[in-house]
């Protein structure tokens, strides 16, 4: 789970070197800290808008510096080359003991996005990557289409053609009950209502935390002690969904069922109930947080550019004729997938992470010592110069397949990259494209006249900071 804007503190004025850049050794480069001017002038701008700040450091300073985030002395890595070395090349070399795993594992325990590695690690993910492989998601997809188009339906007896609507909260709403009706086979009816509003308030806490993190998150104040709450109360229903399912012997075909009938054929490992219910409530963050945000910042650019819009109609129309897409009708929906990766460079939830130097190592000529922070940002990689000409431009050309090839597949990283990689990247591909060709295929999204940018919201994952307003005209 990626971290959230952050203060950034002045670097220590006593670290060696002119800037307090860290030694090396011979043959390679100290890291470069920003100096302690640069630190001060953003120390302000940080607390409002932490990616202009790393912009203008990228700028200044390259793709490679040392910073203060959270008081936590990292290196930041922005070429694609440096992450992939991280993630990826020398991967065993890197883990989760960081800062910002540590913060957020009171929410996912000892689920598979916040644990620190190791062979327990590697034993957990080779025991669940078969439950999210493609034939699994294909399962899953027609709960997709039902959902979205439940949320269809409420729109056309709730709204008139033209009415402008507030679709975030829709959105949410449906994500949420894809991934519950997913997970346990069933509606959870009330429950899903009251579980949404716990995750939009503990992503706030969460954010202010982040944004300046102090007291401890262990210190009890009442908003430290609504979160614990509010985690009590996700982790308790997901137990209370196991236990159920053990005492009826529920047998369908759900993602619970799947994960708790999951055997490492190496070890004949299964999860135990704890284990179990960490990485369902992992998957359900996951799975509503990071999906509302990329649906409603899709949606938003799918307003903006009524052409690309109208392209996507087109296709919609000649796949699904007038149906509801199914797994194998979103493989052929090639123009959508392209607006879609377009909308996850540019406004990915997933934004941000962090990992820790276990042993020393080089980027390029700089020097990694041991137990550096390491620090990287997808937003600001995916608009690297080198890679994206025009960045800012809202293209889905750049990913045709010629364009694909021709680029360095570490300059794209929505997921994260290697072992590692979002566990549930298949199953978020699929109910956006759903979501987005069932929306597109009924309405055409105007955007208000007048309506401002929707803006970010930096919090631990991307969001829109102000209400998504869209026009709904029926077609």
């Amino acid at each position: 789970m990626p971290a959230s804007s952050s203060p950034i503190r002045p670097a220590d004025p006593g670290a060696p070197g002119r800037t307090g850049a860290i030694s090396s050794g011979s043959g390679t480069r100290a890291v470069p800290n920003l100096g302690l001017r640069d630190q001060l002038a953003g120390l302000r701008a940080i607390r409002k808008d932490q990616v202009a700040f790393l912009n203008r450091a990228i700028h200044k300073h390259g793709d490679v510096f040392r910073l203060r985030l959270l008081g936590n002395s990292l290196v930041m890595l922005n070429h694609p080359d440096h992450v992939q070395r991280v993630l990826i090349e020398n991967r065993e070399n890197y883990d989760k003991e960081n800062f910002l795993y540590r913060t957020v594992r009171p929410v996912l325990r000892n689920g598979l996005i916040g644990a620190v590695g190791g062979e327990s690690w590697h034993r957990q993910r080779r025991l669940m990557q078969p439950s999210f492989h493609r034939p699994k998601i294909a399962a899953f997809a027609d709960t997709m289409s039902d959902e979205t188009d439940a949320m269809l339906q409420r729109w056309e007896h709730r709204y008139q053609d033209g009415d402008v609507v507030p679709v975030v909260p829709d959105v949410g709403h449906t994500a949420l009950r894809i991934v519950t009706r997913n997970l346990f086979g069933a509606d959870v009816g009330p429950t899903t209502e009251a579980i949404e509003q716990d995750f939009i308030y503990a992503n706030h806490i969460m954010g202010n935390f982040f944004r300046f993190p102090f007291p401890p998150l262990h210190w009890p104040t009442p908003s430290h002690l609504r979160l614990r709450q509010l985690i009590e109360n996700l982790h308790n229903f997901v137990a209370d969904m196991i236990e159920q399912r053990d005492v009826h012997g529920d047998t369908s075909p759900n993602l619970l069922g799947i994960l708790a009938d999951a055997i490492d054929e190496d070890t004949g490992h299964h999860m135990d109930k704890v284990q179990l219910q960490h990485e369902v409530v992992n998957i359900m963050v996951g799975g509503y947080e990071t999906t509302t945000g990329a649906a409603s910042f899709l949606l938003y650019l799918i307003a903006r550019h009524p052409e690309i819009q109208e392209r996507m109609h087109d296709e919609v129309a000649e796949v699904l004729d007038g149906g509801k897409p199914d797994f194998a009708a979103v493989a052929r929906l090639k123009y959508t997938r392209m607006v879609l990766d377009e909308t996850l460079r540019l406004r990915g939830p997933a934004w941000q992470t962090m990992r820790r130097a276990v042993g020393p190592d080089t980027m390029g000529d700089f020097a990694i010592e041991p137990n550096s922070g390491i620090y990287i940002n997808f937003y600001t990689m995916h608009r690297h110069r080198d890679f994206w000409p025009d960045p800012e431009r809202f293209d889905p050309e750049r990913f045709t397949p010629e364009a694909i090839a021709a680029r360095p597949k570490s300059a794209y990283m929505p997921f994260g990259a290697g072992p590692r990689i979002c566990i549930g990247k298949h199953f978020a591909l699929t109910e956006l494209v759903i979501i987005a060709a069932m929306i597109v295929q009924k309405y055409r999204l105007r955007l208000p006249e007048g309506h401002p940018s929707v803006g970010m919201e930096q919090l631990v994952t991307l969001r829109p900071k102000h209400d998504v307003l869209l026009r709904l005209e029926r077609r």
